[in-house]
């Protein structure tokens, strides 16, 4: 049968023949021939697959196969009845994002299996195929014989070809808040992160990773693997055989059943990716994982608007104000009987306060933690079912009078709901908790899930959760809410179909510098997150500290950076929402000040510049709308001299610059706070020489003259 191509609004796709084929194997280039997969079955009729870059394996021969409960595994004596030609080039807008437009040019190929035995189940595989990395998904049809699917693991293999050097952290099957590590694949050892004493819950049943995890070949190339469009699914971690040197799918569990994920036919798994680049920047700039996702399917959220953002919530990581307003521990809501002990953050006065400094500063947002009752009995405590609810503020502060203060100064509340990890009592508030955010005009809110899960037996990166989480952003959208997660499952790209999924937190944030026991985030911990975590989505980082060391709050901790880098950040880390996280007195005087109340969040392009894992990088962005753009260059514990050509900027403009960089005796624990302001004027034929001290920085704002 000849293929019929059908190309509707820049979608191309292919039909092929229907009737069954005896050929070994199938092939499939991506657009330019950079990548290409090739499928096959194995003489027992299991799915097999390998790529190859750049003409070069890099996944050589893996296997596919399920395992089910009460059902024989869907692993071999596989045929193919008929396959699909897929491609597309097409071109969308982003709602918010590092780029306007993205363009989605792929080559795909679907291969219907059918087992040959009696029972004759049915299961697809969908290939798609990028120059910049790959996707593919399971289907599993409507079929008489496969109706329930309870699948005990998912068994994909990725078999690399060499012992490549890997940026990696523990596969916890609760939390991504462990620092990554360096090694080489046969050095992973996840085993040995157990317990750590400064998280809040932690599981980790094997050796295994957390993806996205990075990978660095002999030869330059670098990959990273993940996975798009987690819906209904559990996650997935990647068990390690440093044997054979080979990952292998591994879902996250329960311990409530023997199954891992129930679904009912017809359904797909999430995406399967691995990302490829020549170099590190290459992976930054690839937008695989949104492009595996469905187009936007909430429309128009111009109710939602990237901004920069102050809260009440670092002065509590010190110690100078608390979360709680009474130190009684009755479980109970306050009452005039308990007694305030008057350091609770959450005040009415205290939010007019940022509230005044957020308007003076082209700073957009306020959070505010700590605002309703039940603090008192948030964490510790195993029965946490009830215990907050989502619309009674303390007596302390007026939720409608604090907004109606913001409103007056061009400043948005932002909500803040902490479930304590009881997600059934929060589902049970939430149209009560989103109807009160409608009616109060506030159109985001960061949520949390601290501690351990409840139903016991569940853990945060399960299936069960993976809905609570989706769900919680589904329902939000209907509220015109969106929502920033904390303790959140992973991203994955959903932001391109519920563009209200804006950002979360999913790695070790600046908080940790606060109070952790084991000196902090190191400096290499963001030139590490840059290549690893923010491929999978926007972080929230909540940037901006300038009191380095704490004084007087936590003199035994500090931020391991320099001040130059806390403002790099800004562009470095990408999220449509940034905070300037210290308090408003230590921001004062500051001549940094002025790049917060600059720097763009929302952005018409982004070039990655350069960089290496783990070690620096520099990226630039052009800001939507103004044509401004602003760079932010961050290293290591190492001191290096970065050459930067401007030819990212508009030829037919001149810039104003100025120049926020580290000080001749700056260094991230000896000196943090030297900093140098330079005013310069550029154009694209210009060049800058950046000298970034240990754990340092520069952030740059290119204003159109």
């Amino acid at each position: 049968m000849r293929i019929l191509k059908i190309l509707l609004l820049g979608l191309v796709v292919s039909c092929s023949s229907e009737k069954v084929t005896n050929e070994e194997s199938y092939t499939v280039n991506s657009p330019e021939n950079n990548v290409a997969v090739n499928f096959f079955l194995s003489p027992e009729g299991q799915p097999m697959y390998s790529v190859a870059y750049h003409n070069k394996a890099v996944i050589d021969t893996s296997k596919l196969s399920f395992e089910l409960i009460n059902a024989p595994e869907l692993k071999s004596n596989f045929q193919v009845t008929k396959t699909e030609d897929l491609a597309a080039d097409e071109t969308w807008e982003m709602a918010w994002g590092e780029q306007r437009t993205v363009r989605n040019h792929y080559k795909g190929l679907k291969v219907y299996l059918e087992e040959r035995s009696d029972l004759k189940r049915k299961m697809n595989l969908i290939f798609k195929v990028y120059d910049d990395g790959i996707g593919f998904r399971y289907e599993f049809p409507e079929q008489e014989n496969l109706k329930e699917v309870l699948i005990k693991d998912e068994h994909t293999q990725f078999q690399l070809t060499g012992d490549h050097i890997v940026w990696w952290q523990p596969g916890d099957w609760d939390i991504y808040e462990h620092l990554y590590n360096t090694s080489t694949v046969s050095g992973i050892d996840a085993i040995s992160k157990r317990n750590h004493q400064d998280l809040a819950q932690t599981t980790i049943p094997e050796n295994a990773v957390n993806t996205p995890v990075t990978m660095k070949a002999e030869d330059g190339v670098h990959m990273s693997f993940h996975e798009a469009a987690l819906l209904d699914y559990a996650g997935m971690t990647l068990k390690v055989n440093t044997d054979d040197l080979s990952l292998e799918s591994n879902l996250v569990g329960s311990a409530n059943h023997d199954y891992k994920v129930k679904r009912t036919t017809p359904f797909a798994t999430p995406w399967r990716t691995i990302q490829l680049a020549d170099d590190a920047a290459g992976l930054i700039s690839s937008k695989l994982i949104v492009n595996l996702n469905e187009p936007n399917k909430l429309g128009d959220v111009s109710w939602f608007t990237p901004m920069k953002y102050v809260g009440i919530w670092w002065e509590m990581h010190l110690g100078k104000s608390t979360w709680d307003m009474s130190a009684s521990q009755d479980m109970n809501s306050f009452t005039k009987a308990s007694k305030p002990h008057g350091k609770h953050g959450a005040t009415t006065e205290n939010a007019k306060h940022y509230i005044d400094f957020a308007a003076e500063n082209n700073i957009k947002g306020l959070l505010v933690e700590g605002w309703n009752t039940g603090w008192e009995h948030w964490i510790g405590f195993e029965d946490r079912e009830g215990v907050f609810d989502f619309v009674t503020p303390y007596p302390d502060y007026d939720l409608e009078e604090v907004v109606e203060y913001g409103k007056e100064k061009g400043v948005q509340l932002i909500m803040h709901h902490e479930t304590s990890a009881a997600p059934r009592t929060y589902e049970q508030q939430q149209d009560t908790a989103y109807a009160l955010m409608k009616k109060l005009d506030i159109h985001s809110v960061k949520s949390g899930y601290v501690g351990k899960i409840i139903p016991k037996g569940e853990y945060h990166h399960g299936q069960w959760m993976v809905n609570q989480y989706n769900n919680a952003a589904f329902k939000a959208a209907k509220y015109e809410v969106a929502v920033n997660a904390h303790e959140p499952i992973k991203a994955t790209g959903l932001r391109r179909t519920y563009p209200n999924i804006i950002s979360r937190e999913g790695l070790r944030g600046q908080e940790f510098n606060a109070w952790a026991t084991d000196g902090g985030n190191p400096p290499e911990h963001l030139p590490i997150i840059a290549f690893t975590r923010m491929l999978a989505g926007p972080i929230d980082y909540t940037p901006g500290i300038f009191n380095i060391k704490l004084d007087p709050y936590k003199s035994e901790n500090q931020v391991n950076t320099t001040i130059a880098q806390q403002l790099a950040l800004y562009v470095v880390i990408y999220s449509p929402i940034q905070m300037a996280a210290d308090l408003p007195e230590f921001y004062e005087g500051q001549p940094g000040l002025q790049f917060i109340r600059d720097v763009g969040v929302d952005w018409e392009q982004t070039k990655v510049l350069n960089g290496e894992v783990g070690d620096y990088v520099t990226i630039a962005r052009e800001e939507k709308e103004t044509g401004n753009w602003f760079l932010g260059s961050i290293s290591d514990e190492n001191a290096r001299d970065v050459e930067v050509k401007l030819d990212f900027l508009d030829k037919d403009a001149d810039y104003k610059v100025t120049l926020y960089k580290d000080g001749k005796n700056a260094h991230w624990n000896d000196n943090p706070t030297d900093m140098e302001v330079e005013t310069l004027y550029v154009d694209s034929s210009s060049t800058l020489k950046l000298h970034l001290a240990p754990g340092g920085g520069a952030a740059i704002s290119f204003m159109k003259m």
